[in-house]
């Protein structure tokens, strides 16, 4: 693999989060998907997650936060004896506020930021536990008021995963994703590994606000709680408005959420996961429109909270 310059290493840690949300929205719809001969060979699921993250405040002086939802809507099923297809719709939606930023002036560097996309991911199970999936993915990712054909974004994973009679899964792959003017190649690793009866180690929740790039520990209470504290890498990618202080740039926010969540099923195919936690590490990036840096700013602990609503049916 080639080495990847400093300033595509942040892109790098971006697209394994995302290729790690797909395989594991791959292996998850496949584990539940109907055996042959059943009522039905297809299910579909959705979530919404909102998300409020307090204000932070910038070395360099002011403050930021942020408030939206993620929104997720789906569908796996059964395309042959061994196949497995499916399609996921994706929009996140996120309002970030700002307060005197010296480092950018004084002013937002950016508002308003949607990404509208789709994923379409194939898995094909083999002998003996084994299982290869192929996932491309699209999306559209940009400020309000950014030019639609700028803020296309794609790229596509391959893995293959060993699942055991337990449920322990383990899987490894490799992605490729072109992300506002760097194309990056890279490894990894899929995680979903019980420790007892009870507890496990898992990648985090995929429409959870913390992204799934990261470990959780999880631990299943005798009254149906299921309770986990982790951390992740959490980074968000797009381009910005055509009018604004910097003409189709490139905007980035990053850091390392720190959770704990409670979850519960509520009734079939329903669950409610409540989150709480703090960004730390975290660090805003101001590019032009070919991706050199303008503005690099660090920012202090930012906590948050999320909750998701999800549906199988």
């Amino acid at each position: 693999m080639r080495t990847l310059p400093a300033s595509s290493r942040h892109d790098n840690r971006l697209t394994i989060s995302i290729a790690l949300g797909l395989a594991l929205a791959v292996g998850q719809a496949h584990a539940q998907t109907p055996a042959a001969g059943g009522a039905s060979t297809w299910t579909g699921f959705a979530s919404i997650t909102p998300i409020y993250q307090w204000d932070a405040d910038l070395d360099r002086g002011g403050s930021f936060g942020t408030a939206g939802a993620i929104v997720r809507l789906g569908a796996m099923g059964r395309a042959g004896a061994s196949t497995y297809a499916g399609v996921t719709l994706n929009y996140d939606h996120f309002d970030y506020r700002f307060s005197n930023p010296l480092a950018f002036g004084g002013a937002a560097p950016w508002n308003t930021v949607q990404r509208i996309g789709f994923s379409v991911p194939l898995t094909r199970s083999f002998g003996d536990g084994w299982a290869a999936t192929f996932v491309p993915s699209f999306d559209w990712v940009g400020e309000r008021g950014a030019k639609g054909s700028d803020t296309f974004t794609w790229g596509a994973i391959v893995s293959g995963t060993k699942t055991w009679a337990d449920g322990s899964r383990l899987g490894v792959g490799f992605g490729a994703f072109d992300r506002f003017e760097q194309t990056t190649v890279f490894p990894y690793l899929v995680v979903d590994w019980p420790l007892s009866a009870r507890v496990k180690l898992t990648n985090p929740a995929v429409a959870g606000p913390t992204g799934p790039a990261g470990l959780e520990l999880r631990y299943r209470s005798d009254g149906g709680w299921d309770l986990g504290v982790g951390g992740a890498y959490r980074s968000t990618r797009f381009r910005l408005s055509e009018t604004g202080r910097v003409a189709n740039g490139i905007g980035e926010e990053r850091g390392l959420p720190l959770f704990v969540r409670a979850s519960r099923d509520f009734a079939p195919g329903a669950s409610f996961n409540l989150y709480a936690g703090a960004i730390v590490a975290g660090s805003l990036r101001l590019e032009d429109s070919r991706g050199n840096r303008l503005v690099g700013e660090d920012f202090g602990v930012a906590p948050f909270v999320g909750a998701t609503l999800g549906l199988r049916f």
